[in-house]
């Protein structure tokens, strides 16, 4: 059987993808069977006649799955909005079945999942005559655990502290909280001691601050992975599928 875990960000734009893609990175070079699944993407790259996902695409390449996309994210949208809210403007519902046809495959095929949301646990996938669905309703139903992003800097303690209650609140487990784009100085410690003295929840990795990102991005988080995640950490976070 398959594991896997679910990521998810105290915020839109905290480096889920990015994280993502440096623990497929890690898995992957060292030898394991993982693949990337992301249920909606908003806000794709237009590519000549069509629009690519560009969290699929960076996790793709940093980690060198070679995957086709509409398997690992079945609904791209171009509009940069919500997924339920770019399903209406572009006149493609997500349909729940669908999502569940693409991860059981991946299931079969691969040994581990590493899913990620789009922005925060409670976006919203559909709103419609069918009702509401979010992504807590997603993960339930995949029934993953989860990993946490959050930032290093200010604010992070507020957004991190309810993201976990919250969570926990639903009976969701958590495996860890990973802190993206660390800064090692007096205010990112204090906000990391401050978590995880709030939660109780541990710190499984602190992700470095990457300088000019854009250049030779690939290696950077290759590079930055391998000094950050370990695989006996990531093994512990996988929950039988």
């Amino acid at each position: 059987m398959a594991k896997g875990v679910f990521i998810v960000g105290t915020d839109t734009d905290v480096g889920k993808t990015v994280v993502t893609a440096s623990i497929m990175h890690v898995l992957r070079s060292n030898g394991y069977n993982a693949t990337y699944f992301k249920a909606a993407l908003s806000g794709a790259i237009e590519a000549g006649n069509e629009f690519v996902p560009g969290d699929t695409l960076l996790v793709s390449e940093v980690s060198n799955l070679k995957e086709a996309y509409e398997n690992i994210t079945p609904y791209v949208y171009k509009s940069a909005v919500s997924p339920h809210l770019a399903a209406k403007l572009e006149n493609n519902p997500i349909q729940i079945d669908l999502l569940k046809e693409k991860y059981y495959y991946l299931k079969k095929k691969y040994d581990y999942i590493i899913a990620e949301g789009s922005g925060g646990i409670v976006c919203p996938l559909i709103d419609d005559e069918r009702g509401l669905y979010t992504l807590e309703n997603l993960i339930k139903d995949l029934k993953m655990g989860v990993i946490i992003v959050a930032r290093s800097g200010v604010g992070t303690i507020n957004h991190t502290v309810l993201t976990v209650k919250y969570i926990e609140s639903l009976g969701i487990n958590i495996k860890g909280i990973i802190i993206n784009d660390y800064i090692n100085n007096f205010i990112c410690n204090d906000n990391i001691q401050m978590i995880e003295k709030l939660t109780k929840v541990p710190i499984i990795g602190k992700l470095k601050h990457i300088e000019n990102l854009k250049d030779n991005r690939l290696q950077s988080i290759r590079i930055n992975a391998k000094n950050t995640f370990s695989i006996k950490t990531l093994e512990e976070c996988m929950d039988q599928l």
